[in-house]
Protein backbone atom coordinates (compact mmCIF):
# COMPACT_ATOMS: atom_id res chain seq x y z
CA UNK A 1 0.00 0.00 0.00
CA UNK A 2 2.77 2.03 0.81
CA UNK A 3 4.67 1.31 -2.37
CA UNK A 4 1.58 2.43 -4.62
CA UNK A 5 0.89 5.51 -2.24
CA UNK A 6 4.36 6.39 -2.99
CA UNK A 7 4.25 5.92 -7.03
CA UNK A 8 1.05 8.19 -7.04
CA UNK A 9 2.81 10.71 -5.06
CA UNK A 10 6.05 10.74 -7.48
CA UNK A 11 3.53 10.71 -10.49
CA UNK A 12 1.81 13.80 -9.01
CA UNK A 13 5.12 15.41 -8.61
CA UNK A 14 6.22 14.83 -12.03
CA UNK A 15 2.66 15.83 -13.73
CA UNK A 16 3.06 19.11 -11.51
CA UNK A 17 6.32 19.90 -12.57
CA UNK A 18 6.07 19.39 -15.81
CA UNK A 19 3.21 21.69 -15.50
CA UNK A 20 5.05 23.96 -14.01
CA UNK A 21 7.54 24.04 -16.75
CA UNK A 22 5.37 24.62 -19.43
CA UNK A 23 4.26 27.53 -17.36
CA UNK A 24 7.23 28.78 -17.59
CA UNK A 25 7.97 28.52 -21.18
CA UNK A 26 4.68 30.08 -22.32
CA UNK A 27 5.27 33.03 -19.96
CA UNK A 28 8.88 33.14 -21.38
CA UNK A 29 7.82 32.90 -24.80
CA UNK A 30 4.99 35.63 -24.81
CA UNK A 31 7.27 38.08 -23.47
CA UNK A 32 10.25 37.57 -26.10
CA UNK A 33 11.43 39.73 -28.15
CA UNK A 34 14.74 39.90 -30.23
CA UNK A 35 17.98 41.70 -28.50
CA UNK A 36 18.38 45.06 -28.40
CA UNK A 37 21.96 44.56 -29.42
CA UNK A 38 21.04 42.76 -32.65
CA UNK A 39 18.08 44.75 -33.34
CA UNK A 40 17.72 48.64 -32.16
CA UNK A 41 14.38 49.53 -33.50
CA UNK A 42 11.42 47.19 -32.63
CA UNK A 43 7.77 48.16 -32.43
CA UNK A 44 4.36 46.73 -32.92
CA UNK A 45 1.28 45.95 -35.06
CA UNK A 46 -2.37 46.92 -33.65
CA UNK A 47 -5.83 47.17 -34.61
CA UNK A 48 -9.16 47.76 -33.12
CA UNK A 49 -8.69 44.33 -32.08
CA UNK A 50 -6.31 45.00 -29.32
CA UNK A 51 -8.60 47.53 -27.73
CA UNK A 52 -7.19 51.07 -26.51
CA UNK A 53 -3.70 51.19 -26.34
CA UNK A 54 -1.99 53.28 -23.79
CA UNK A 55 0.28 54.88 -26.12
CA UNK A 56 2.65 56.67 -23.98
CA UNK A 57 2.75 53.76 -21.51
CA UNK A 58 3.96 51.83 -24.76
CA UNK A 59 6.42 54.44 -25.76
CA UNK A 60 7.97 54.24 -22.13
CA UNK A 61 8.26 50.35 -22.25
CA UNK A 62 10.55 50.38 -25.75
CA UNK A 63 7.65 50.70 -28.90
CA UNK A 64 9.86 52.45 -30.70
CA UNK A 65 7.11 52.35 -34.18
CA UNK A 66 3.59 51.16 -34.67
CA UNK A 67 2.31 49.78 -37.76
CA UNK A 68 -1.64 51.13 -37.13
CA UNK A 69 -4.51 48.88 -39.33
CA UNK A 70 -6.20 51.01 -41.39
CA UNK A 71 -8.14 49.01 -44.13
CA UNK A 72 -8.85 45.32 -45.09
CA UNK A 73 -9.83 44.67 -48.78
CA UNK A 74 -11.84 47.16 -50.48
CA UNK A 75 -14.61 47.88 -47.94
CA UNK A 76 -13.75 47.59 -44.38
CA UNK A 77 -12.11 50.28 -41.84
CA UNK A 78 -10.48 49.82 -39.11
CA UNK A 79 -12.76 51.24 -36.23
CA UNK A 80 -9.86 52.52 -34.18
CA UNK A 81 -7.21 53.60 -37.03
CA UNK A 82 -8.49 57.24 -36.68
CA UNK A 83 -7.83 56.92 -32.58
CA UNK A 84 -4.83 55.01 -32.87
CA UNK A 85 -3.53 57.62 -34.99
CA UNK A 86 -3.20 60.29 -32.89
CA UNK A 87 -2.50 58.50 -29.72
CA UNK A 88 0.68 57.17 -31.04
CA UNK A 89 1.35 60.31 -32.81
CA UNK A 90 0.78 62.25 -29.33
CA UNK A 91 3.09 59.73 -27.58
CA UNK A 92 5.88 60.64 -29.76
CA UNK A 93 5.53 56.99 -31.35
CA UNK A 94 6.60 56.48 -35.17
CA UNK A 95 3.59 55.38 -37.52
CA UNK A 96 2.69 53.76 -40.88
CA UNK A 97 -0.59 52.81 -42.02
CA UNK A 98 -1.26 48.80 -42.76
CA UNK A 99 -3.88 47.69 -45.54
CA UNK A 100 -4.48 43.73 -45.35
CA UNK A 101 -5.05 43.01 -48.88
CA UNK A 102 -7.50 41.16 -50.54
CA UNK A 103 -6.89 39.13 -53.25
CA UNK A 104 -10.67 38.34 -53.87
CA UNK A 105 -11.30 42.43 -54.45
CA UNK A 106 -10.00 44.86 -57.55
CA UNK A 107 -7.16 46.45 -56.60
CA UNK A 108 -8.52 50.27 -57.50
CA UNK A 109 -11.23 49.44 -55.16
CA UNK A 110 -8.79 48.38 -52.21
CA UNK A 111 -6.73 51.66 -53.37
CA UNK A 112 -9.23 53.94 -53.21
CA UNK A 113 -10.27 52.89 -49.80
CA UNK A 114 -7.04 53.19 -48.34
CA UNK A 115 -6.42 56.49 -50.11
CA UNK A 116 -9.76 57.88 -48.70
CA UNK A 117 -9.07 56.96 -45.19
CA UNK A 118 -5.09 57.38 -44.56
CA UNK A 119 -3.83 60.90 -45.03
CA UNK A 120 -1.06 62.31 -46.28
CA UNK A 121 2.21 63.03 -43.98
CA UNK A 122 5.45 63.78 -44.15
CA UNK A 123 6.41 62.40 -40.96
CA UNK A 124 4.59 58.63 -41.20
CA UNK A 125 5.96 55.72 -42.21
CA UNK A 126 6.05 53.86 -45.47
CA UNK A 127 2.76 52.42 -46.05
CA UNK A 128 2.60 48.20 -45.55
CA UNK A 129 0.63 46.14 -47.53
CA UNK A 130 0.15 42.36 -46.19
CA UNK A 131 -0.27 39.75 -48.16
CA UNK A 132 -1.88 36.50 -46.77
CA UNK A 133 -4.54 34.06 -47.85
CA UNK A 134 -7.61 34.27 -45.78
CA UNK A 135 -11.12 32.16 -44.83
CA UNK A 136 -13.15 34.56 -46.69
CA UNK A 137 -11.29 34.55 -50.28
CA UNK A 138 -10.80 31.06 -51.15
CA UNK A 139 -10.11 32.03 -54.88
CA UNK A 140 -6.23 31.34 -55.77
CA UNK A 141 -6.13 33.50 -58.98
CA UNK A 142 -2.44 32.85 -61.49
CA UNK A 143 0.16 34.78 -60.32
CA UNK A 144 0.00 36.81 -63.09
CA UNK A 145 -2.69 38.28 -62.36
CA UNK A 146 -1.55 38.55 -58.51
CA UNK A 147 1.35 40.52 -59.54
CA UNK A 148 -0.71 42.87 -62.06
CA UNK A 149 -3.47 43.76 -59.23
CA UNK A 150 -0.65 44.57 -56.73
CA UNK A 151 1.40 46.56 -59.53
CA UNK A 152 -2.00 48.58 -59.95
CA UNK A 153 -2.54 48.58 -55.97
CA UNK A 154 0.77 49.90 -55.14
CA UNK A 155 1.09 52.44 -58.03
CA UNK A 156 -1.96 54.30 -56.63
CA UNK A 157 -1.41 54.29 -53.12
CA UNK A 158 2.37 55.09 -53.08
CA UNK A 159 1.31 58.20 -55.57
CA UNK A 160 -0.78 58.94 -51.99
CA UNK A 161 2.10 58.70 -49.56
CA UNK A 162 4.91 59.55 -51.79
CA UNK A 163 7.03 56.71 -50.73
CA UNK A 164 7.54 53.01 -51.55
CA UNK A 165 5.46 50.58 -49.88
CA UNK A 166 6.52 47.61 -47.61
CA UNK A 167 5.42 43.89 -48.51
CA UNK A 168 4.49 42.14 -45.26
CA UNK A 169 4.65 38.33 -46.87
CA UNK A 170 3.14 35.26 -45.06
CA UNK A 171 4.85 32.54 -45.71
CA UNK A 172 2.81 30.26 -47.56
CA UNK A 173 1.64 33.15 -49.89
CA UNK A 174 4.94 33.63 -50.91
CA UNK A 175 5.97 30.31 -51.17
CA UNK A 176 2.74 30.31 -53.92
CA UNK A 177 2.92 34.11 -55.89
CA UNK A 178 6.84 34.30 -55.37
CA UNK A 179 6.29 38.34 -54.73
CA UNK A 180 9.77 38.83 -53.47
CA UNK A 181 11.09 38.08 -56.77
CA UNK A 182 9.22 40.59 -58.91
CA UNK A 183 8.07 43.56 -57.32
CA UNK A 184 11.53 45.22 -55.73
CA UNK A 185 9.98 46.66 -52.54
CA UNK A 186 11.25 46.53 -48.90
CA UNK A 187 10.11 42.79 -46.99
CA UNK A 188 8.60 42.47 -43.82
CA UNK A 189 8.63 38.17 -43.21
CA UNK A 190 6.86 36.54 -40.19
CA UNK A 191 8.39 33.62 -38.05
CA UNK A 192 7.70 33.48 -34.45
CA UNK A 193 11.14 33.16 -32.72
CA UNK A 194 13.34 32.14 -35.02
CA UNK A 195 14.94 34.35 -38.13
CA UNK A 196 12.98 33.65 -41.46
CA UNK A 197 14.28 32.47 -44.71
CA UNK A 198 11.19 32.20 -46.88
CA UNK A 199 11.90 35.85 -49.72
CA UNK A 200 13.72 36.05 -52.39
CA UNK A 201 15.32 39.04 -51.31
CA UNK A 202 16.60 39.93 -48.06
CA UNK A 203 14.19 41.20 -45.67
CA UNK A 204 14.61 44.26 -43.59
CA UNK A 205 11.65 44.24 -40.78
CA UNK A 206 10.57 40.60 -39.08
CA UNK A 207 7.75 39.96 -36.99
CA UNK A 208 9.74 37.82 -34.29
CA UNK A 209 6.85 37.31 -31.82
CA UNK A 210 3.00 37.35 -33.27
CA UNK A 211 1.81 37.32 -29.79
CA UNK A 212 4.00 38.94 -27.27
CA UNK A 213 2.50 40.89 -24.32
CA UNK A 214 3.72 44.22 -23.29
CA UNK A 215 2.36 46.50 -20.94
CA UNK A 216 0.14 49.47 -22.57
CA UNK A 217 -2.08 46.94 -24.44
CA UNK A 218 -4.37 44.31 -22.92
CA UNK A 219 -4.18 41.46 -25.32
CA UNK A 220 -1.07 40.42 -27.47
CA UNK A 221 0.66 42.11 -30.12
CA UNK A 222 2.54 41.27 -32.97
CA UNK A 223 5.86 42.83 -32.29
CA UNK A 224 8.49 42.95 -35.28
CA UNK A 225 12.26 44.04 -35.61
CA UNK A 226 13.95 46.16 -37.82
CA UNK A 227 17.55 44.99 -39.63
CA UNK A 228 20.86 47.11 -39.38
Amino acid sequence: MAGKFNFNFRMIAIVAAALLGLFVLWTYARGWAPSRDDYAVQGIVVSDENGAPDWPALGATGVDFAYLTATEGAVKRDKSFQTNMKGAGDAGIRFGALHHFDICRLASDQANLFITTVPRSKNALPPAVQLDFSDTCTGRPNRGLILSELATFLGQIEVHSGVPAVLLLDRKFEEQYQISKSIDRTVWLESNWFLPDYSARPWVMWTANSARSVDGIDSPVRWAVVRK
